[in-house]
């Protein structure tokens, strides 16, 4: 008859799972990313890691799933299960604190609060959307966006006026 792993084992396997770096922004966890939504163990010992995407075929989440189940493997954990959940959908809401302080730390813009929808059919606005991003190099609000799009489809390339620094944004989802 196998049985579950004790708590401390349990406790042990969710450490593990939380330390692993986001393969885009290696700053970030997982878990200060938000997309590390559980850890538990099943009946027969399975450690089950459930992670949501950022976004639909978001290209990074092969290499969360296989950086998560490898480090749970060399901690010694022989059955290792990853799940996808898609809901709720991840938002840019899920980043922790210290996850905004260490994007801004590495001269990445986090992102604000994420955008309300209300349920049902999404409106479409055509015109175009204003907003301040504050410069992580200098703080200041006179910035520029450059690119819509950065080295990953979720960021953004902006530019600072008064420092003159390019930086990188996080755009809400």
């Amino acid at each position: 008859m196998v049985t579950a792993l004790p708590r401390t084992d349990l406790r042990r396997a969710r450490h593990i799972a939380e330390q692993v770096p986001d393969p885009e922004l290696p700053m970030l966890t997982l878990a200060d990313l938000g997309v590390l939504r559980d850890v538990e163990v099943t009946a027969d010992g399975t450690v089950v890691a459930s992670l949501t995407p950022t976004y639909s075929g978001c290209p990074a989440m092969a290499e969360m799933r296989a950086d998560v189940s490898a480090r749970l493997r060399t901690a010694g954990f022989d059955r290792v299960e990853i799940r996808t959940v898609l809901d709720p959908p991840w938002t840019t809401d899920w980043i922790t604190a210290q996850g905004r302080r260490r994007l801004a730390e590495h001269g990445i813009a986090p992102p604000g609060p994420a955008p309300r929808r209300p349920s049902g059919p999404v409106p479409l606005d055509l015109s175009p959307t204003r907003r301040s991003v504050p410069c992580p190099q200098c703080g200041s609000a006179d910035t520029e966006e450059t690119s819509r799009f950065a080295a990953t489809s979720c960021k953004a390339l902006w530019r600072c006026r008064t420092c003159r620094e390019p930086f990188e944004y996080v755009k809400e989802i």
